[in-house]
């Protein structure tokens, strides 16, 4: 028999990422994964890339307009930043950090300007690793119908063919990633509602830290 140990009595927290093609849901997923979280009494913050400092909004302001190697190093200066202003210290605190967008979309989106997945690696090979990496995968053509339904939130989405070129992006990231040490969880969100997506990366989470039960050890 094995019981369940709050994260809080760990010695630092757990940082949780959440990337996958635009239009899989990540906003959604990460919000009902805190929600269950903090209804099983963890302490969670959530966050999102780009960050919310002067760097991830001048980031954010500047996507339209700068391409190529100067925003890949912008995004990347403000990953660097966001874990030390935010994540390390969150994590260091004992909450668990969910991050809506991570390194995965470092090595995905300035793909679309072009630039060389090696280049895109050397940028972000030295930021934190999550204790899980979750890449949420679905059809291409569902995605762009939710696209479509959506609307386009930046420059890239407007690419032709963008959500099969993501797509393909995503499961090269997911590679190098594994062969980085990183662990990965794909779960592909084709036709699952939300709710059952994030109760799945909560078991997953859960199951790192379920511990025997002593009086039954006795």
């Amino acid at each position: 028999m094995t019981k369940l140990r709050p994260f809080s009595e760990q010695r630092r927290g757990l940082f949780v990422s959440v990337d996958g093609p635009s239009g899989t849901g990540k906003s959604t997923i990460v919000a009902h994964l805190a929600e269950l979280f903090t209804a099983d009494g963890e302490d969670v913050h959530t966050t999102a890339e780009p960050s919310g400092s002067r760097i991830g909004v001048l980031a954010r302001e500047l996507t339209e307009t700068v391409t190529g190697p100067a925003l890949a190093c912008l995004y990347s200066a403000d990953r660097y930043h966001h874990l030390d202003q935010e994540i390390r210290p969150r994590l260091e605190s004992g909450q668990l950090v969910i991050c809506d967008r991570y390194v995965p979309s470092g090595l995905v989106m300035q793909r679309f300007d072009g630039l060389d997945p090696a280049f895109l690696w050397g940028l972000n090979s030295h930021a934190d690793r999550p204790d899980l990496a979750v890449i949420l995968e679905a059809h291409p053509q569902t995605i762009a119908e939710r696209l479509a339904v959506r609307g386009a939130h930046n420059r890239f989405q407007l690419t032709p063919g963008s959500s099969h070129a993501e797509t393909h992006f995503y499961r090269q990231a997911c590679d190098r990633l594994i062969r980085a040490g990183y662990d990965v969880l794909p779960i592909d969100c084709t036709d699952k509602p939300a709710e059952e997506l994030a109760a799945t990366i909560r078991d997953r989470l859960r199951a790192f830290f379920a511990v025997p039960d002593q009086e039954t050890v006795r």
